[in-house]
């Protein structure tokens, strides 16, 4: 048996635009919750320490299309999500995480088969809800320090949502069911300082299903490689040009090869290859050359980009380098696609969703991307569906003066100092917490 709860049909610039771009006929909609799988879940987070709050305005709600048999209590049980991942091999993510943690619960029944964290989700969350306070006044009235004290709250966080994904884990022999946390934004120039966060946060989660967040820097690809040599399993985040992207492969292969371990089945890592934030700042470049040709390349270059980079991962994912790690049990390093909401109203809202559906793939995707998928997208293998068009996507754009390898390094810039500013603002945010809460400035 089924809950039903009514949801508000979205707004024309939202769920009312389908994934081509033209506007869609209004649907009922509603949100689906299996009572059966629900108590599972539930278990398992009782057994955890959880409480399971059941609120039917909740923000983490799904919207899924109703039957349309209308009053005879009919429903879909499954969703687009379940369907990307039995039919077309790539993983649906969330990518948000805040307290209650347990209201993951519904998203998983949905089809959500991982989460992915980053320091502005945490500043969000942290900042916006009373639900840290308990703990936080613990923390500092124990005499931490406020970063000390952010980083415990961050690491509850993580052992929650981790518990509620362990069922995925170990269904998948550790292939899915992922939760991420990211080292110190203030660490992407610093290689060892990176390799030493990264080791402390994976002791101290203490899950097997979390993923240490490294970014992509230059100081950091050598970390990539340390860390997995260390037999931990690596998120690589903020990816933005095919070039670091290789790099980024190579790291991790050569992590697996100097680890020394004989069963690499356990250390396993997904590349988080950004997205929409490319054809922000290259629509940016293409609207001040403003010629037709230039204006016509609006919106294309991103995907176009992330077809190229999946062809580079077939490429190195096979052949003798990598058939001899296979023996050893390891795990291809999926391609996760990040930063899937659309920025640009007149885009599709499935634009950084739909196109780049293909087998061995993650797409982790922000509450607005995630219900415009669930409510029309199209499940079916595009990612490699016409490279030859991307290639030439990639080509145009360079022969207008566009520098892949500079909008990549801008944009690395822009995410570092992006995520800096978030952990910064919480740290403040924290402090003035402690000074509301009558605790000892520190």
């Amino acid at each position: 048996m089924s809950t039903i709860s009514k949801l508000s049909s979205p707004g024309p610039s939202s769920s009312l635009r389908s994934s081509t771009g033209q506007p869609r006929s209004p649907r009922p909609l509603c949100f689906v919750q299996s009572r059966t799988a629900l108590r599972s879940l539930a278990a398992a987070a009782a057994a955890s320490g959880l409480s399971v709050k059941r609120d039917r305005s909740s923000r983490s709600s799904l919207v899924v299309k109703c039957s349309q048999n209308g009053a005879n209590g009919g429903v879909v049980k499954r969703t687009t999500l379940h369907d990307l991942y039995e039919r077309e091999g790539q993983s649906p993510w969330y990518d948000n995480l805040c307290r209650p943690v347990t209201d993951l619960i519904p998203l998983i029944e949905s089809g959500v088969r991982g989460v992915t964290s980053n320091p502005a989700i945490f500043q969000k969350a942290i900042s916006s809800s009373n639900a840290y306070n308990d703990q936080f006044r613990e923390l500092v009235q124990s005499g931490k320090d406020i970063e000390s004290a952010y980083w415990e709250l961050v690491v509850k966080d993580i052992q929650d949502a981790c518990k509620l994904f362990e069922t995925i884990y170990d269904q998948t022999d550790g292939g899915d069911g992922y939760v991420s946390v990211e080292v110190s934004p203030r660490l992407a120039d610093d290689t060892e300082g990176t390799v030493e966060a990264a080791k402390y946060l994976h002791k101290v989660v203490n899950r097997r299903n979390v993923y240490i967040k490294i970014p992509a820097t230059a100081p950091c690809v050598p970390s990539i490689k340390q860390v997995i040599s260390n037999g931990i399993s690596v998120n690589v985040t903020l990816i933005f040009s095919v070039a670091r992207y290789e790099a980024v492969i190579d790291a991790y292969l050569d992590g697996l090869e100097a680890s020394g371990l004989d069963d690499l089945s356990k250390v396993t890592s997904v590349a988080s290859f950004f997205v929409s934030r490319v054809d922000t700042l290259i629509d940016k470049m293409l609207e001040k050359i403003g010629t037709p040709e230039a204006l016509d390349l609006r919106g294309k270059a991103a995907v176009a980009q992330a077809a190229l980079a999946y062809k580079l991962y077939q490429k190195k994912f096979s052949g003798p380098r990598w058939e001899a790690l296979v023996k050893k049990g390891a795990k291809k390093q999926r391609l996760l696609w990040a930063s899937t909401s659309v920025k640009n109203p007149a885009y599709p809202d499935t634009l950084y969703v739909a196109p780049l559906i293909g087998p061995d793939t993650v797409s982790t995707m922000p509450d607005q991307a995630l219900q415009a998928f669930v409510d029309h997208g199209i499940v079916s293998r595009t990612i490699d569906s016409n490279v030859s068009e991307a290639e030439g996507i990639y080509s145009a754009l360079e022969k207008l003066g566009i520098d892949w390898n500079h909008v990549g390094t801008q944009l690395e810039v822009e995410g570092v100092d992006s995520f800096k500013k978030s952990f910064d603002s919480l740290l403040d945010t924290l402090q003035e917490k402690a000074n509301s809460l009558n605790l000892v400035s520190l």
